[in-house]
């Protein structure tokens, strides 16, 4: 798994589906550089059942992110279509309808592949013939990107383990205090507590209060 960290995200132009319902050709993450930090994250495949779970759970917090001026974009290998069907479902029948947030469409799965997180990959057999080992699908993996374009955060969960949109909030408030003040922020840190300077003054001034 590649440790994307420190690095300028991988970036792309696909199809999506934005505001809940219209198509979008050539959607990149260059429209919010130097204006928005990025929670980029994939999910395996539309019509399924964690998956809508954290869709929703991402569109509860959605007000949150904005207000700390983040764009939530998601990404499966799904097409735009399928997306697009999905999002005409309601919730209650396990539909995702209400989602505004961009949901890109990976269909040539490259995107999932320069992120690292593609399940299963292409090989060519003894035969020379090209064959699939497990399914080309996303894994749950999540990106927080900065203003530069530089991903600062990532986890990548296994198919069946939903994430917890609360630590992608408490991610961005973290980096945010940390370019804010220049402060570190310590293990279980929230935004209602305070920082550390990255010196041996500093963690032992607050290891003592902790």
């Amino acid at each position: 798994m590649a440790v994307l960290v420190g690095k300028k995200a991988p970036q792309f132009s696909a199809q999506a589906v934005i505001n809940g319902g219209e198509f979008a050709s050539d959607f990149t993450l260059e429209q919010f550089k130097g204006d928005k930090y990025v929670i980029l994250f994939f999910y395996p495949k539309d019509f399924t059942f964690v998956c809508p779970t954290e869709l929703h759970a991402f569109q509860a917090k959605l007000a949150e992110f904005e207000e700390r001026g983040v764009a939530v974009v998601a990404v499966s290998t799904d097409t735009e279509q399928s997306h697009w069907g999905w999002l005409q479902m309601e919730k209650a029948a396990g539909g995702i309808k209400g989602i505004t947030y961009p949901i890109v469409a990976d269909t040539n799965k490259t995107i999932s592949k320069n992120y690292d997180v593609l399940a299963g990959d292409y090989f060519y057999d003894e035969n020379g013939e090209l064959q699939a080992d497990g399914e080309l699908i996303a894994y749950r993996g999540l990106f927080l990107i900065d203003k530069e374009g530089i991903v600062r955060h990532q986890i990548v969960n296994d198919l069946p383990l939903g994430r917890n949109v609360d630590e992608a909030i408490r991610m961005v408030d973290a980096l945010k205090f940390n370019e804010e003040h220049g402060e570190a922020c310590p293990a279980n840190w929230n935004s209602e507590k305070e920082g550390l300077q990255a010196t041996h003054e500093g963690i032992a001034d607050y290891l003592s209060k902790n």
